[in-house]
């Protein structure tokens, strides 16, 4: 996975070099996939991108005077035809992701698809049975995964550093107005439990292994009324795993943000051997750590932790967000992308795959309607359903 860790100092961005069975992409919905296009370009050793694809003419424009030399049409098939497109990376409205998987897995060729992967059962079926019909491969753009502190935060986990997880705790906060401007389809044709909630709880999963059973209340925020919103955009969320570890998932999309005080997306991970939290903008990660005793000529108790603040947002910014100003996704993009990419020309598994993508969306759904009923909701009937069991 490449990471800020590859990247030299506060320097533009230097494209490495390509690796020599590097993969072509063609990037399906040029306003995400803009972005998609760029980290392919600029930060991408194992994938590069090749074509693009919209049906807005000032998008594919925008596109074109950005990245003149590559292929851009407004028909989808005629994208997916092309030989030198060894990968489909879709960023289209939630509602289509199931078709334009299925289309692009018929043309023999591997996907990349943003969250949520789909945000219906009929769709999980037909995508999960298209995939294990064609042997084609899939990775979901869980984007947050792919973000600097994410990357740390995981690696130490995989160290054993934190032990094991026992709670965790995630959320994503953000006000959505200039989204519902922007989308219009994000108030009317979807819920913002496979929008914006499906970041924390794809990390829920992540941690805490299969989910066996969820608990969720919900409420339509006056600005989401405002919008007429169909769903709700205030989530607050209890699971409990198979494994007895239990999480925490909260969603406010119409709120007034408070960015010095909580940052837009953070985890927070308490273990058997230690605590850590990821954050998104502000790229810190701060964890416990073995007290140094000598400090104070030996004065801490057996076992005692300190804390550390792990700060890349300086060292970090260029690569992650193209420029001082905090938006967009150019490095997680490129992160995921590169590691689907590598897993690809290499023959190896890559996270979060296409069974796994299932999985978190049956969360998802498990989530919705939990908060629409009331009550808990088992996971079991709907994996069921969606084809995993």
């Amino acid at each position: 996975m490449s990471s800020l860790h590859d990247i030299p100092g506060t320097q533009p961005v230097t494209p490495p070099p390509r690796h020599p069975k590097a993969i072509g992409v063609g990037v399906m919905g040029l306003h995400e996939g803009r972005t998609m296009l760029t980290a392919l370009a600029t930060r991408c050793r194992h994938l590069y991108p090749v074509a693009g694809c919209d049906l807005d003419a000032e998008k594919t424009a925008a596109c074109k005077r950005e990245w003149p030399g590559l292929f851009y049409t407004s028909d989808y098939d005629e994208m997916l035809e092309r030989p030198d497109v060894g990968v489909a990376a879709i960023y289209t409205p939630d509602s289509q992701h199931a078709q334009h998987i299925i289309r692009a897995f018929r043309a023999g060729k591997d996907v990349i698809c943003t969250k949520p992967l789909v945000n219906s059962l009929d769709g999980a079926r037909e995508v999960l049975a298209a995939g294990r019909q064609t042997g084609r491969r899939l990775m979901v753009g869980q984007s947050t995964r792919f973000f600097e502190p994410f990357i740390r935060q995981r690696a130490a986990f995989q160290r054993g550093e934190i032990g094991d997880v026992e709670l965790a705790d995630a959320h994503y906060i953000h006000r959505m107005d200039w989204y519902y401007r922007k989308s219009p389809w994000a108030a009317t044709d979807t819920d913002w439990v496979f929008l914006g909630l499906s970041h924390p709880l794809d990390l829920l999963r992540w941690y805490l292994g299969p989910i066996e059973r969820v608990q969720a209340i919900g409420l339509r925020s006056r600005m989401g009324g405002a919008f007429s919103v169909a769903g709700k955009d205030i989530y607050l969320v209890n699971v409990a795993a198979k494994s007895g570890a239990l999480g925490r998932a909260m969603g406010h999309y119409g709120c007034h943000e408070l960015p010095r005080a909580r940052n837009c997306i953070e985890l927070m991970l308490y273990g058997t051997e230690g605590s850590s939290l990821a954050q998104y903008h502000d790229m810190r990660y701060v964890h416990t750590t073995a007290a140094d005793a000598r400090a104070t000529g030996g004065g801490f108790q057996p076992g005692a932790l300190g804390e550390v603040v792990e700060d890349y947002l300086y060292a970090g910014r260029h690569y992650y967000f193209n420029s001082e100003v905090h938006g967009m996704h150019y490095g997680e993009f490129a992160n995921y992308a590169d590691d689907f990419g590598r897993a690809l020309v290499e023959h190896r598994p890559c996270s979060p795959d296409l069974e796994e993508g299932i999985e978190t969306f049956c969360l998802m759904e498990a989530v919705r309607r939990s908060a629409a009923v009331g009550g808990s909701v088992e996971l079991a009937p709907l994996l069921e359903e969606a084809g995993l069991h």
